[in-house]
């Protein structure tokens, strides 16, 4: 069998990659799914629709490809973390929507239940702060408003999970999750990579829901349906997923994806280094029988969703390429700032009381100023992020791999190694998310046979080098924390 199949199961799509042994792509199908957003800071996912798209893409990728599924020696999965879902533990049938990792809705639990020790009640053994990005407080959400269910689930009724369960209860029967996905729940202790008792009895959520933690790489089951029989041999969260798929196998190696939210991080080995700065501490991957190996990671909640917002809601453009022509028609931001605060702030702030600022508008202002602030919004973010990981890990990078649908955008990559004054350093493959799914179930399997073999398929397309004097990069940036700081204290 010549080929790997990986399935990336994304925040607003859903597609299925077929890869062969030199790492190329020889099939891919790919279907959108519905976004919900039934009050302000709530997002909502349809799970029936999710894995019913998840069948689809995989029976049109293989047919793309002219394959049939007997030709994969083995399946990945990768998928959106923390976005949250309950089902029947017998019928399968989801209790509730999915709740997307962007929803807010748990803002004032988060608070509730840092109580007296803070947000970081649980950092020391997690790697998180409460906030509303993670799992476990949506889940505690859904248990005490969706009717009925805290006592389906003390009685052993109700099954938990992240995106990458319910994958692979539909796929396999198995309720099970990785422990990069684990990792971004605030349920797990990083140093033991088991449920944690002491914090599901703070949140008040049964053991019992809970999926089984298993390795990222290692072999999970035997595929069921459309994969009948195949084995299915890796799981890692998208970010994770897009480390492995860019050869980050060593500490201090970072890369940085630039999807619907924008994500940098640095391996720091078998070490997990708690940050002061604000940053995540998770885990990066486990090859089973083996260490795990852990990440700092700075996460940015609006980037490629912020393009969609100008599309979708602001309507200045028809379709996300557009942006680019649109910035490059005026020659500088015009002193115009955005700040996406759509679902508060992320790393390094981690402010659910921020909400989105367009800033220094004036009658000069045009849909060109607009665009433009709208992208480099993407790299002030980015560089936010690494100040604060260069801080944490006490290096000095010199230069960042990138990854993910905008990095197609020469603008932003750009105007990414001015702001940072690193070299921005773009792979000639940038689906690099669906691609580390693909590595981790090859590499479970036999067909490939080490890291080092994945390292040779990684190749350089272009390096974007700083061309912006010192003096006009901070003013830009002095202008960019101006802005944030008016985004601040929306919420009360």
């Amino acid at each position: 069998m010549a080929y790997v199949g990986a399935i990336d199961q994304g925040t607003t799509s859903t597609r299925f990659a077929i890869v062969d042994h030199a790492g190329t792509f020889v099939g891919m199908a790919q279907k959108e799914h519905a976004q919900y957003m039934p009050q302000p800071g709530w997002v909502e996912h349809d799970a029936v629709e999710i894995w019913a798209n998840t069948e689809a893409v995989i029976t049109a990728a293989l047919a793309d490809a002219g394959l049939d599924r007997t030709d994969l020696a083995a399946v990945g999965l990768t998928n959106q973390r923390e976005t949250t879902m309950v089902w029947d533990a017998a019928t399968g049938e989801p209790l509730a929507p999915a709740i997307v990792w962007q929803d807010t809705r748990t803002d004032a639990l988060c608070r509730e239940l840092g109580g007296d020790h803070g947000l970081d009640r649980f950092r020391a053994k997690t790697g998180l702060p409460l906030a509303t990005y993670f799992a476990g407080p949506k889940l505690r959400w859904l248990l005490d408003n969706v009717d009925g269910l805290r006592a389906r689930a003390e009685a052993g009724e109700v099954r938990f999970g992240t995106m990458d369960s319910w994958v692979m209860w539909n796929l396999t029967g198995e309720h099970i999750t990785d422990v990069t996905n684990a990792s971004r729940t605030l349920l797990m202790d990083l140093a033991t990579l088991a449920w944690d008792d002491e914090i599901l009895e703070i949140m008040g959520i049964p053991k019992s829901v809970l999926p089984r933690i298993v390795p990222s790489v290692g072999l999970i089951g035997r595929g069921r349906g459309v994969l009948d029989g195949i084995p299915i041999a890796g799981i890692l969260g998208d970010q994770q997923a897009a480390m492995f798929g860019q050869a980050c196998f060593d500490p201090g190696d970072a890369k940085n994806t630039y999807g619907t939210g924008c994500f940098l991080l640095l391996n720091t080995g078998t070490q997990a280094v708690q940050s002061t700065k604000g940053l995540l501490t998770t885990v990066a991957y486990q090859v089973a029988t083996g260490k795990p190996r852990y990440a700092l990671e700075g996460s940015v909640a609006i980037a490629g969703s912020g393009v969609q917002w100008l599309r979708d809601q602001m309507r200045m453009i028809s379709d996300a390429p557009e942006i680019e022509p649109l910035a490059k028609s005026v020659e500088d931001n015009g002193d115009v700032y955005f700040v996406p605060a759509f679902s508060g702030l992320f790393a390094p702030y981690w402010r659910s009381d921020a909400r989105g600022v367009i800033a220094g508008l004036t009658r000069f202002s045009e849909a060109g100023h607009l665009a433009r602030a709208v992208l480099e919004s993407v790299a002030y973010q980015s560089r936010d992020v690494l100040e604060a990981m260069e801080a944490d890990a006490g290096v000095d990078m010199v230069e960042l791999k990138v990854d993910g649908g905008m990095v197609v955008n020469e603008l932003l990559m750009q105007f990414q190694a001015d702001i940072l004054d690193v070299d921005v350093v773009r792979p000639t493959i940038i689906e690099t998310t669906v691609l580390g799914a693909a590595y981790a179930a090859g590499l479970a399997t036999g067909f490939w046979s080490n890291a080092d073999e994945l390292r040779k398929h990684w190749a350089e397309d272009r390096r974007f080098e700083s061309s912006m004097d010192e003096g006009q990069r901070e003013a830009l940036y002095a202008s960019w924390q101006k802005s944030v700081a008016k985004s601040l204290n929306w919420i009360e």
